[in-house]
C-alpha cells in the first residue's frame, strides 16, 4: 500500500462496520485513529491492521464527552491532516413506549445524536482551514421511519440525520463531503443470526441465501466509494441494504 499523509477518525470502531471501515481506509493508506467505549477491545483490530502493513492507533472514547472528542480528533489529526472522520455509534435499544424511561431516552440521544454533533462539528473545525476532507454519519432505517418499541433510538437517528443534512448544506459548498448511510438491515454476525433463528426459526436460518445479511467489508467499500465520488457529483444520502432485504 501506498502510505498517504491524511488520517481517518473512526468514531464507533465497533468489531463489525466499525472496524470493517478502519481495515479499508488504513488498506488504502489511510493513518487511521480508532475510538470505541472500551479501547481495550481495539487490541485485535489494531493487530490486524499492523500486520496487514497499515497505520492504526486507537483508544478508549466516551464520544458525550466534548472534551474528550475533540482530543480524539485532534489527535488524529496530529498524526496527519484529518482528511476522514466516520460516526459510526449505534445505540440501537428497543423498549415499548411506557417502558422508555427518561434516562434510556436521553442516554440513547446523547450517543446516537448528540455525539453525532459534536463529532462532526469539531471535525469541520479541522478541516475547514485546508478547504477539503469528509464526513460520514452511520444511520439507520430509523432516521427514516419510526417502528413500535423503537421511540428513543427513532429520534436520536432522525436527529443525527438533520444534523448531517444542515452540515452537509453549510460544508459542502466549503468543500467538505458530508453524507448520511442508511443501514438497512441486520449485519453477519453471530449475535444477528442467533436472533434470526429465534425469530424465524432453525430451518428459516439453514436455508439463508448467501448474501442475504450484510458483510461488514461491503459496507465498509460503500463508505471508500462515498469518498472517492467527485466534487461535482457528491452523494449526500446512501441507502444500503441486501438484495433480500424488504423495504
Amino acid at each position: 500500500m501506498t502510505a498517504r499523509n491524511a488520517s481517518a477518525a473512526i468514531i464507533g470502531a465497533g468489531d463489525f462496520i466499525g472496524a470493517a471501515i478502519s481495515r479499508k481506509f488504513a488498506a488504502e493508506g489511510f493513518s487511521v485513529h480508532a475510538g470505541r467505549r472500551n479501547g481495550d477491545k481495539l487490541a485485535p483490530l489494531l493487530a490486524d491492521i499492523a500486520k496487514a502493513g497499515g497505520s492504526a492507533t486507537g483508544r478508549s472514547l466516551d464520544a458525550r464527552k466534548e472534551d474528550d472528542i475533540t482530543a480524539f480528533l485532534q489527535e488524529a489529526d496530529a498524526k496527519a491532516p484529518l482528511e476522514v472522520c466516520v460516526f459510526n455509534i449505534g445505540a440501537n435499544v428497543n423498549f415499548p413506549l411506557l417502558d422508555t424511561t427518561e434516562r434510556v431516552f436521553r442516554k440513547v440521544w446523547e450517543m446516537a445524536c448528540y455525539s453525532g454533533f459534536l463529532a462532526g462539528r469539531e471535525a469541520a473545525r479541522l478541516m475547514l482551514p485546508r478547504g477539503k476532507g469528509a464526513i460520514f454519519f452511520t444511520g439507520a432505517t430509523a432516521s427514516l421511519r419510526g417502528g413500535v418499541g423503537y421511540a428513543a433510538f427513532a429520534a436520536a437517528k432522525a436527529g443525527l440525520r438533520m444534523v448531517a443534512q444542515s452540515a452537509a448544506r453549510e460544508l459542502g459548498p466549503k468543500i467538505i463531503h458530508v453524507a448520511h448511510l442508511v443501514i438497512d438491515s441486520g449485519v453477519d454476525t453471530a449475535w444477528v443470526r442467533e436472533r434470526l433463528k429465534e425469530r424465524e426459526g432453525e430451518e428459516a436460518l439453514a436455508n439463508l441465501p448467501p448474501d442475504r445479511l450484510m458483510r461488514p467489508e461491503a459496507v465498509a467499500d460503500s463508505y471508500w466509494s462515498l469518498y472517492q465520488q467527485p466534487r461535482d457529483a457528491w452523494t449526500f444520502e446512501l441507502e444500503i441494504r441486501p438484495y433480500g432485504e424488504k423495504w
